[in-house]
């Protein structure tokens, strides 16, 4: 496996890994997207890797075309694979192949490439030609059951966006299928496209992936792609941000299985009006009240002068709503001076128009006046998992793991 600006991975170490924490955290299934651009060659050794690494695990759909995916609860124990088809690369004219050419190559886990060079026919005799003929013919049948045999792994085949992205929105009843956008097309066919995506999305996988100009691992608002209804938001998992912290506060929801379901107004098919994240006129559904008491346990998770060299922290939280355009906000509360133990007692209000997509965002920061203020600790709950009442909700280090000690004590009311 090559990317751009990193090192080269051996693909069988990458399977490997796959196979032993696919379902570690949860036995729902996982989903291998691939993008290759093999030679018959190497597609029948990539098959012959994966079926052996994998084994019973690979989900091998019982009809060639599927009318509609199996759940996650069906899918159990199993791992799919998403590509694009083999005759879609054959298909593919000359000029839109693309050649890698790895820096290092490992002759003995791949094997050495096939020549493509063939002899002049003025150069050979005719039973020469004939006997290449006839190993070209087996040549050919020899591919297309290797094509094959990788054709019956993919269980959700990509689509291409050919015809631009009205035709590749375009609802198949007959077949589902997985479509990928980086998030400057998928910026600009929110706009253009909204409600076709959305229509999409109902039968349809739609994966978004970060711009490859975000050398540094930044990430996008995954938002976007949710209130739109994409199953499949990736985002660059090496860093830390807002960008993660939202989308681990999605994905504690469900008990942190890995799959969270959809709203009922991005699965309704048979409405006749589409969602429309960005109306201005959709009404309040709910209220939040988040009452802020007190926080405590830095003393025990950091040291006497991590926040400040000559006195105790001053400490103040932000709490607010990672959501559509509408329900936006961040509120934050007084600073604390000189005090572990911060008492705060402040009361919040947040008006909700689509409660089913909101994310509760809580972060403390310590007050820092001659430098940047320096990070506390902070978290994200999915708001339609909320319990009512009186709850110590811990709080996470900036790359999402929990801290020790730390926790805010915290009161949540809907009204």
């Amino acid at each position: 496996m090559f990317r751009t600006l990193t090192k080269s991975v051996r693909l069988i170490e990458c399977l490997k890994t796959i196979e032993q924490y696919a379902f570690v955290a949860s036995s729902y299934p996982v989903i291998i997207t691939l993008e290759d651009h093999l030679n018959p060659h190497l597609r029948a050794k990539l098959t012959t890797m994966m079926n052996e690494t994998f084994g019973q695990l690979i989900y091998i759909p019982n009809n060639e075309i599927q009318e509609k995916f199996p759940s996650p609860e069906d899918l159990k124990m199993k791992i799919l694979v998403s590509t694009k088809p083999p005759k879609e690369y054959l298909e593919e004219p000359e000029k839109d192949h693309v050649i890698v050419v790895p820096i290092e190559t490992n002759e003995k886990a791949w094997g050495s490439e096939i020549s493509d060079h063939k002899p002049e026919l003025g150069t050979t005799s005719k039973i020469e030609h004939e006997q290449d003929e006839h190993y070209m013919e087996e040549e050919e049948e020899h591919e297309h059951h290797e094509a094959s045999d990788y054709r019956h792994l993919i269980s959700i085949p990509a689509k291409k966006k050919k015809g631009g992205l009205t035709n590749a929105l375009k609802t198949d009843s007959n077949q589902v299928s997985r479509l990928s956008l980086s998030e400057q097309v998928f910026d600009n066919a929110m706009i253009q496209h909204g409600s076709e995506i959305i229509r999409f999305t109902q039968r349809n996988l739609l994966r978004i992936y970060p711009k490859g100009t975000r050398l540094s691992s930044s990430n996008y608002n995954p938002m976007h792609g949710w209130m739109y209804g994409a199953q499949m938001v990736a985002l660059n998992m090496q860093g830390y941000g807002k960008s993660l912290w939202v989308m681990q506060g999605m994905f504690r929801a469900n008990g942190g299985c890995g799959y969270v379901k959809k709203p009922h107004f991005l699965l309704d098919t048979e409405g006749n009006i589409t969602f429309d994240p960005t109306s201005k006129l959709l009404p309040i559904k709910k209220t939040l009240k988040v009452k802020v008491f007190m926080g405590d346990g830095w003393r025990f998770d950091f040291s006497e002068r991590h926040f400040d060299r000559f006195s105790p922290p001053d400490f103040y939280t932000r709490v607010g709503i990672a959501g559509i355009q509408a329900d936006k906000r961040m509120e934050r509360t007084n600073v604390i001076e000189d005090n572990w133990t911060p008492m705060w007692d402040r009361e919040f209000e947040f008006q909700l128009r689509v409660p089913e997509l909101a994310i509760l965002r809580i972060e403390v920061n310590e007050c820092d006046m001659s430098e940047k203020d320096d990070f506390a600790g902070q978290t994200c709950l999915p708001v339609w998992e909320l319990r009512p009442g009186i709850r110590s909700v811990r709080l996470c280090d900036q790359k999402g793991d929990l801290l020790p000690s730390v926790k805010l004590l915290m009161q949540f009311e809907f009204i």
